[in-house]
């Protein structure tokens, strides 16, 4: 399994975990999609670079 793969993988799953789904996490506002969007645009950045 490539790294690739394996971030792919990862940000699926925190995309799932974002959603507001569950009672304990409707309070969370937009704290988890801020998280998610800061390391979105980490990985965009170090794939334009060709680190990853």
């Amino acid at each position: 399994m490539s790294l690739g793969m394996i971030i792919l993988i990862i940000v699926v799953l925190m995309l799932v975990g974002v959603i507001p789904r569950w009672p304990h996490s409707q309070t969370w506002g937009y704290v988890p999609s801020g998280i998610l969007g800061t390391v979105l645009i980490v990985l965009l950045v170090l794939l334009i670079v060709g680190r990853i």
